[in-house]
């Protein structure tokens, strides 16, 4: 309560700073500059609406040479993305909400595509044409898993380019980049183009059990696009594209000898394919598109899951996803732009097969199992048949999802007032399989001498049915003031975020150790209701910021300030004791507050300056997990502060050549990080040193840059698992060399 009392005080005094801000933008005669926006549900300019949002150009793109969402982190006030374990690890935080498996916190939208599963989101995306990143919850017109925002990225037009792009880098790491990219126009009105990559990596980590490089990847992409306006104010656009994905991972050291070292294999193989159709209407008072998706995904993530030297366990994760989703968004306007209107209808439905064995070995099935039941009962000990066997589990989890939304907005004078709701259901299932076929002799003790006593077969064999609904109601509300000569805006929003719940698969390997044991007369067993499943997670969030150009448009000035009231968020936990899953838990309530500053000032043509800050402040208010009571404790994973440093210095060689040098220093921080809800174990604030040099001579670009050139040491991520805590280290110095060719 103190907390929002003090949240208030703050906006309170924020709005009075941005109304000094205001007058001083109108004593300098400023216009906002029109900037373009990627996604097809926001009908006016970004800046000119209630939202806190970024922008990146694909001259932005190509300068800090971003290829995936990990290079937009930090560059995005509070948006962050560590680089850890494997592609599979998408995970995402804003302002507080994140999640590290299962449902995402974020939406992603490509080229209109909505991903519907976080294990496709890191991936390589090549000629970039904007990216564009709203803050906070998007829910209201984006739906599920939009709760901490949202991602659009478009890539280039071949109505817009006509040409060859060649894209060629290289760098430590045994990094190689290429792409080729063609884009064509026939005739006036249809374009079409093909883009080829392939990336690959040696690695920077090595595992000292057997010498080899663990992080080592290789990846095939490929994308068409095509583009035509069949008159009549009808637009087509089709966009396909497939991903092949071969990857080690997992460079986690254990922190009890500060070495990376296990004996079993570990690695990640994707395959992706999407494609999009989008047909758009555009009359005089409206606009009717459709978006028709279909999605795939096959994956198959193996790990040595106890990460020691010794033959505990492994996981295998095989997963082969299929999603088909409709979209249809209208967008009117009555009285010349006074009154606006949108609309929308959404549908999907996607089927995941997953099969989930975890294998016993030697040590596990000596420390976790006999040892365990032998200290129980030590004058019948037990021995297992055989030294390896395999907890099968196998799931097939259909989920299918309706929603419908509307948003006004009404003008009059220098306001805007906005309200939205949308309703929001879904359905998901799971039928489970589990099978375990093993056994074991029961000796008999007497005087030293272990006799046969009796043979016990285990054999396990069930399966069921789980079934989970959410209906939700997702409002919005804002209110925005624009400064006369469009100078500026202030404005305050109310909103409700929501990210939908799912089913623990992974926890399928306890519930059969448990039962297990429980056969042999020790331990307790799950209830699978209760242990599998888990709720959706919901958050209240207010808002308030502004958009402003200052210095007669030399810089542009975002401020955002929020506050964030969420219930059940989703939490991911390994328990306690030798288990071997992972469980996302619901934790109660949280609380988030904190603030967001982005600015560009370009004081002249050779100059420019970016800045990105913002800062979290997130805590549980209430979350007792039975044994410790965490309340008034930071959030872990989710860092304090993010900042993002960069000048910019460029001078032209030559005038007639077009031919052009830029110098660009910058920095990244991050920090500090809590690894767990006990708030024992921190990343303190950690900054990146980076740097790049560009020469450019018309169609040619040739860049060299490095990242981490101080060489600092940090760690990314952090788990204990079996009672042992594990660690992985940031990447050390990077540097590389890039050339870009465009052949018009």
């Amino acid at each position: 309560m103190v907390s929002k009392k003090i949240f208030i005080l703050m906006t309170s005094l924020f709005f009075c700073y941005l109304v000094s801000l205001a007058t001083e933008a109108d004593s300098l005669g400023v216009t906002l500059e029109e900037i373009s926006v990627t996604g097809i549900k926001q009908s006016v300019n970004l800046q000119e609406s209630a939202e806190a949002a970024t922008i990146l150009t694909r001259k932005e793109i190509e300068e800090n040479g971003i290829m995936t969402m990990r290079g937009v982190s930090d560059l995005v006030p509070n948006f962050y993305m560590p680089d850890y374990g494997s592609r599979i690890t998408s995970t995402i935080y804003v302002r507080g909400i994140g999640a590290r498996m299962d449902q995402p916190s974020v939406g992603l939208n490509v080229d209109n595509v909505p991903y519907l599963n976080k294990d496709a989101y890191d991936f390589d995306i090549t000629d970039i044409s904007a990216v564009e990143m709203l803050r906070g919850p998007q829910s209201t017109l984006y739906g599920r898993n939009a709760m901490a925002g949202v991602i659009n990225i478009r890539t280039l037009s071949p109505l817009y380019y006509q040409g060859w792009r060649v894209f060629l880098e290289t760098g430590n790491g045994g990094r190689v980049n290429a792409n080729v990219g063609w884009y064509h126009k026939f005739g006036r009105n249809t374009g079409f183009s093909v883009n080829g990559s392939y990336s690959h990596l040696d690695g920077f980590f090595r595992n000292e059990y057997n010498g080899k490089k663990l992080d080592k990847e290789n990846s095939f992409s490929l994308r068409t696009k095509l583009e035509t306006n069949l008159g009549e104010g009808i637009r087509l656009q089709n966009v396909a594209a497939a991903n092949i994905l071969r990857q080690g991972g997992y460079p986690y050291y254990y922190v009890g000898t500060g070495k990376i070292e296990y004996n079993d294999t570990c690695f990640y193989r994707r395959f992706t394919f999407t494609d999009g159709l989008t047909i758009g209407m555009t009359r005089e008072k409206y606009k009717l598109t459709s978006i028709t998706s279909v999605q795939h995904i096959d994956d198959n993530m193996t790990l040595d899951q106890d990460f020691l030297p010794e033959s505990y366990f492994t996981l295998t994760q095989k997963k082969r996803e299929t999603s088909l989703t409709e979209e249809l968004v209208m967008q009117g306007n009555v009285g010349g732009g006074k009154y606006g209107w949108l609309g929308g209808l959404f549908g999907f439905y996607k089927h995941l097969n997953m099969n989930a064995p975890v294998v016993f070995k030697d040590v596990g099935i000596k420390e976790l199992i006999e040892d365990h039941r032998n200290s129980a009962n030590m004058y019948y000990p037990i021995k297992w048949d055989s030294r390896m066997f395999e907890l099968s589990s196998r799931f097939r989890i259909p989920t299918f999802g309706l929603a419908v939304y509307h948003e006004s907005e009404l003008n009059i004078g220098n306001w805007s007032f906005t309200g939205a709701i949308r309703m929001d259901y879904e359905h998901a299932a799971m039928r489970y399989f589990s099978y375990c076929d093993t056994g074991y002799e029961i000796y008999k003790l007497e005087e030293g001498v272990e006799t046969p006593y009796r043979h016990v077969d285990i054999n396990i064999d069930e399966d069921g049915k789980l079934d989970l609904d959410f209906l939700m109601l997702l409002p919005k509300i804002s209110v925005l003031y624009r400064f006369r000569d469009d100078r500026g805006n202030v404005y305050a929003k109310f909103s409700r975020g929501y990210k939908a719940g799912g089913y623990n698969t992974q926890m399928f390997s306890d519930v059969l150790q448990q039962k297990l044991m429980n056969l042999m007369g020790i331990g307790s067993q799950y209830s699978v209701d209760a242990i599998v499943s888990y709720k959706p997670e919901k958050s209240w969030n207010y808002e308030i910021g502004s958009h402003l150009n200052l210095l007669q448009q030399r810089m542009q000035l975002e401020i955002t300030g929020f506050y964030i009231d969420c219930r059940d968020q989703q939490l991911t936990t390994f328990p306690d004791g030798t288990t071997t899953g992972r469980i996302m838990t619901n934790a109660g309530k949280t609380r988030s507050f904190g603030g967001e500053l982005s600015l560009n000032y370009g004081p002249d043509n050779h100059w420019n300056f970016n800045v990105s800050y913002g800062y979290t402040n997130a805590r549980f208010r209430e979350y007792y997990n039975g044994i410790n009571d965490y309340r008034g404790k930071r959030l872990p994973y989710v860092p304090e502060h993010t900042l993002f440093l960069q000048g910019l210095y460029t001078f032209r060689i030559d005038k007639r050549r077009d031919m052009r040098l830029t110098f660009d220093v910058n920095g990244r921080g991050t920090g500090s990080i809590e690894w767990n809800e006990e708030n024992t174990q921190q990343q303190k604030f950690y900054m990146l040193l980076g740097a790049n040099m560009t020469m450019s001579l018309r169609n040619i670009e040739l860049r060299i840059w490095g990242k981490n050139l101080t060489d600092c040491k940090y760690n990314t991520f952090y788990f204990k698992s079996m009672g042992n805590e594990f660690l992985q280290r940031g990447r050390g110095i990077e540097f590389g060399l890039s050339v870009r060719i465009s052949v018009r």
